[in-house]
């Protein structure tokens, strides 16, 4: 049994999906009552929900688990503490192999959602247990949330300048990527950088938008302080929106590339390009 903690979100649910696609059966940890049908729905043999920082709620979770696939909570400002009860109960169950879904480039103490995930990196590596970590981009998904502007108004608006390089990796493959890690031997100990194979201009990600849809797309930068505005008008928590400004001001800096290299060695082809995302989503799959 295979346990992916953060479940209900599309990393994990993508996860599950691959697991289930392999016959592997996988436990679900989600953290609201809402997630645990979707879940299921994603490919869970089992599902529940609980508190990441709970000792009870992580020890009945870990009940008869081989591995754990640990996947915080996005931006959650106690990362390092939840990261710290996951790997204890890990520990006092026992399991075998423990995975964590990092990020990369975690060194980077400008951005501090990085810096807790080396934090927990470090504990990691001091547990005892069995490890691989996994440190993905950020994933072409992410486009889709600009999808409306895209197709109505032939504008990419980011909070960053259009010359920004960004790599980008699809989240298919990153999914792909950690079943394999999950279901193979050879990975202990091992820290894979997982990123697509192109580190690319905003310009240049409008253009391929443009060609795939037959249309003219145009990135825009936006004004960083009128995106905090519409996003904590929407919701968003002060630590997530500030996270997220210190990471756009460190992007329009110094960019944020990786190497596609470990990525295809897991995969055992080369990793999708945005191209070959766009025409999917165009496509509807």
């Amino acid at each position: 049994m295979i346990l992916v903690t953060g479940a209900g979100g599309k990393t994990g649910q993508t996860l599950l999906g691959q697991l289930a696609r392999r016959e592997m059966a996988a436990r679900a940890l989600v953290h609201r009552s809402s997630d645990v049908d979707a879940a299921m729905r994603a490919g869970a043999r089992e599902a529940l929900a609980g508190d990441f920082r709970s000792e009870a709620d992580l020890e009945a979770a870990m009940q008869g688990v081989d591995a754990v696939y640990h996947i915080c909570p996005n931006m959650h400002p106690e990362e390092v503490r939840i990261g710290q009860a996951v790997l204890q109960a890990a520990k006092n169950a026992g399991v075998s192999h423990f995975i964590y879904h990092s990020v990369l480039h975690p060194q980077v103490s400008r951005m501090p959602h990085h810096w807790n995930k080396m934090l927990v990196e470090e504990m990691i590596f001091e547990s005892g247990l069995p490890f691989t970590i996994l440190q993905p981009c950020a994933y072409m998904q992410n486009m889709l949330g600009y999808w409306k502007g895209i197709i109505s108004d032939g504008v990419y608006a980011l909070p960053y300048p259009v010359e920004t390089r960004i790599s980008v990796v699809d989240l298919e493959d990153v999914a792909e990527a950690a079943a394999r890690v999950l279901t193979a031997p050879g990975h202990n100990a091992a820290i894979y950088e997982l990123a697509g194979p192109q580190a690319l201009s905003q310009a240049e990600t409008a253009a391929l938008l443009g060609e795939a849809l037959g249309r003219e797309v145009r990135a825009e930068q936006i004004d960083r302080g009128d995106w905090a505005r519409q996003v904590r008008a929407a919701g968003m928590a002060d630590y997530a929106v500030n996270t997220l400004l210190a990471m756009f001001t460190y992007y329009e800096r110094f960019g944020f590339e990786g190497n596609s290299n470990a990525l295809g060695w897991l995969l055992g082809r080369p990793a999708h390009t945005l191209t070959h995302f766009i025409h999917r989503v165009i496509a509807g799959g």
